[in-house]
């Protein structure tokens, strides 16, 4: 899957993972999480996992508190 500036993406988080990691299948993006979902802890594991794996730097437009999410790629 290739990523385009500006374009939103449609992903779905599953936190209290064993190991975290970003994994696209088809057309779906499944983010894992180590971090539990509190105080917001898991949307900055999100962002931060995206800059490190992929290297590109992401912002959460919808659902900060859901586990469906849609991010931009910056």
């Amino acid at each position: 899957m290739n990523f385009e500036k500006n374009e939103l993406y449609s992903v779905r988080v599953k936190v209290n993972s064993s190991k975290s990691g970003i994994v696209i299948e088809d057309d779906k993006i499944i983010v894992y999480l180590h971090s539990i979902p509190i105080n917001n802890k898991a949307n900055e594991e999100l962002v931060k996992l995206f800059k490190k794996e992929l290297k590109l730097k992401v912002e959460i437009i919808k659902g900060l508190k859901s586990r469906n999410k849609i991010i931009k790629i910056l």
